[in-house]
């Protein structure tokens, strides 16, 4: 892969990783909302350092048992259950109730660095992360030996810019919408990323499986 493939590639998986509204999404917008974009981004920021430390033991796992999975058989049923798995994950945030992760913040501003803290270890308390970017590395073929070190370095600041670009798009939204912006909107955000993410693995899916495509 060239240092551009790397790029995309690695923005897009950060830009998936952190679209679906769950626990540290939601409080980034009721941050927003209650305390001031500032506060609500760097939530968001905090999360993306989370995401990226994640990526990085996915992705460094990976490259050590690259010698076992690295046979075309391997290979290919990687990418078909990685295709399947984010199929799953996006029936599940399609469907998922923002309802339940809302919960009570406080108008009071404290610290921009306090906010990002508890933004990244919300999101580090969950490592079920994990099985989202091997879901996500492996139809991407995102993780090979032959890549140098720096399009490695490149891609994973590209899946933290990835994750930034999200966080940047929410806030700004929120901020423009303000008060209009509920749970509600919270859903609808779930349901097209959902809805996306599921119409993008089935096509997926159905490509590797037919042989008519291989994401390398």
């Amino acid at each position: 892969m060239d240092i551009l493939e790397v790029f995309l590639k690695g923005v897009v998986i950060g830009i998936v990783a952190s679209a679906p509204m769950g626990p540290v999404g939601v409080l980034c917008i009721q941050r927003t909302l209650n305390k001031g974009r500032a506060y609500g981004l760097v939530t968001g920021v905090g999360a993306a350092f989370s995401d990226i430390l994640y990526a990085l033991l996915t992705g460094y796992s990976l490259n050590l048992l690259y010698d076992v999975i690295s046979n075309p058989t391997t290979v290919y049923w990687m990418q078909l259950i990685g295709a399947i798995i984010m199929f799953i994950f996006g029936v599940h945030t399609f469907r998922s109730n923002p309802v339940r992760n809302t919960r009570n913040v406080s108008r009071n501003k404290s610290s921009l660095l306090l906010n990002g803290v508890t933004g990244f270890f919300i999101t580090l308390s969950n490592p079920m992360i994990v099985l989202l970017f091997v879901a996500l590395f492996s139809p991407f073929d995102f993780v090979i030996p032959e890549m140098t070190a720096s399009a490695q370095v490149v891609g994973y600041l590209a899946i933290f810019a990835g994750a930034m670009l999200w966080w940047f798009f929410i806030t700004y939204l929120v901020n423009k919408l303000g008060k209009r912006f509920d749970v509600r909107g919270i859903a609808i955000i779930n349901k097209v990323v959902g809805g996306l993410v599921m119409v993008g693995s089935l096509v997926g899916a159905i490509l590797i499986a037919t042989g008519t495509f291989s994401f390398h």
